[in-house]
C-alpha cells in the first residue's frame, strides 16, 4: 500500500490525464454530436490517454535507470574513495623502495683493500686533488710521498693546495711513549723502514714532518698548510683528498679502508677531522717566514725555525740528532715500498 501511495503522487498527473480521458470518453457514449466533433472528441481522447500511457510507461523505465545510475554512482563513490587508498599505499610502498634503493647504494659506502692496492689508491688519490688532510701517527708516507708529489703537482698546474696535518706532539713524551709500544705490540722488528720504533724514534719522526712541512711551504707560496700537534695517539691513519678518503693502519700490507666523496661518510669523516684538528696545539707555521731553511738545511737554521715556531726540540738533541730530523724531512723512506 505504502509503495503503491508513492507510486501514485509520483505519477499523480498522468494518472488523472488517463482518468479523465477514460470518464470522458465514457460519459460521452450517450450524447449524441455531429460525426466531425464526434471523432474530433474521440481522437483528443485518444492522444490524451496515449499520452498519460506514455508517461507512465516512460516514469515505470526511469525509475529503475535512476536507482541503477545511484547504485552505479555510488559504488563509483566506493571504487574512487578504494583506488584513492590504494594510491596512498602505492605512494608509502615507493617510499620504501626509495629508502630501500639508498640503503643499498650507500650500503657500499666503504671499499675494503689490502696489500698493494693501498699504495696504488693512495697514489690515484694525488692525483690532480687540489687538498690532503691527515690524522695519524708521526706522518712518514706524508713526507715521502704525499706531500712532496701534491706540491710537485700543484706547482706544476699552478694552482693552490690546501693541506691539514694532525700529528703527535713530540714535545708530550707520554703520547710519544703510548704510540711506540703500540707500534712494537703490532711488530716486535723493524718496519719497512728498516728501523724499530722507540720512543727517541717517535719523536725525531713528528719533528721531521714539521720541518718537511715548513720547508715546503717555503718553496712553494700557494701551499696552505696547517699543522695541529695531538696529545692522544690514535691507532688509524687518515689521508683525505679530494675523491676519497682512505682509512689505514700500521701495518701497509694489512686491509684499508675507502670512502669515496660522493657517498654522505665522506663529509662526516671530513667534519670529523677539521674538528679534531681544531683541539690539537697549532703549529704557527706561517712564522717559518722568519727562519729560512736552504735547500740542505743546516743544524743552525732548524735549530732557529722550531724556536720561531715555539716548538722546542728535545733536550739533549745533538747536532747528530737534528741531523737526523732533517734526512728524516727530506729523505724520509716509503714505508709501503
Amino acid at each position: 500500500m505504502t509503495r503503491f501511495a508513492n507510486w501514485l503522487g509520483k505519477n499523480a498527473d498522468a494518472v488523472i490525464a488517463l482518468v479523465l480521458a477514460i470518464t470522458v470518453a465514457v460519459l460521452g457514449v450517450g450524447v449524441k454530436l455531429p460525426n466531425e466533433a464526434e471523432i474530433t472528441n474521440s481522437a483528443i481522447l485518444a492522444v490524451i490517454g496515449l499520452l498519460a500511457t506514455a508517461v507512465l510507461r516512460d516514469r515505470a523505465r526511469r525509475i529503475p535507470v535512476e536507482a541503477e545510475v545511484r547504485d552505479t554512482l555510488r559504488a563509483s563513490s566506493t571504487t574512487l574513495d578504494d583506488l584513492s587508498g590504494r594510491l596512498t599505499h602505492i605512494e608509502g610502498f615507493e617510499g620504501v623502495l626509495s629508502e630501500t634503493k639508498r640503503a643499498l647504494d650507500e650500503s657500499t659506502v666503504v671499499r675494503v683493500i689490502s696489500g698493494a692496492e693501498v699504495a696504488q689508491v693512495l697514489e690515484e688519490a694525488r692525483r690532480d686533488t687540489d687538498r690532503w688532510f691527515f690524522k695519524g701517527g708521526t706522518g712518514t708516507y706524508i713526507r715521502a710521498r704525499t706531500l712532496p708529489e701534491c706540491v710537485a703537482a700543484a706547482r706544476r698546474e699552478r694552482r693552490t693546495l690546501l693541506v691539514r696535518l694532525e700529528i703527535l706532539d713530540p714535545a708530550d713524551v707520554e703520547v710519544c711513549e703510548a704510540y711506540s709500544r703500540h707500534r712494537r705490540s703490532v711488530s716486535d722488528g723493524p718496519d719497512a723502514t728498516g728501523e724499530p720504533w722507540t720512543l727517541d724514534r717517535t719523536r725525531k719522526e713528528a719533528y721531521a714532518t714539521i720541518l718537511a712541512s715548513c720547508w715546503h711551504k717555503q718553496r712553494f707560496a700557494m701551499l696552505d698548510i696547517d699543522i695541529g700537534l695531538a696529545r692522544t695517539m690514535t691507532t688509524l691513519r687518515y689521508d683525505l683528498a679530494a675523491t676519497r678518503i682512505v682509512v689505514t693502519r700500521d701495518d701497509p700490507r694489512g686491509e684499508a679502508l675507502v670512502i669515496d666523496s660522493d657517498k654522505f661518510y665522506y663529509s662526516w669523516v671530513s667534519a670529523e677531522l677539521q674538528t679534531s684538528l681544531d683541539q690539537a696545539r697549532r703549529v704557527p707555521v706561517e712564522q717559518a717566514r722568519l727562519a729560512p731553511l736552504d735547500d740542505e738545511p743546516t743544524v743552525e737554521e732548524v735549530r732557529k725555525l722550531f724556536e720561531v715556531i715555539g716548538v722546542d726540540l728535545a733536550q739533549g738533541y745533538t747536532d747528530r740528532d737534528v741531523i737526523e730530523i732533517i734526512r728524516k724531512a727530506l729523505r724520509a723512506k716509503d714505508p709501503y715500498e
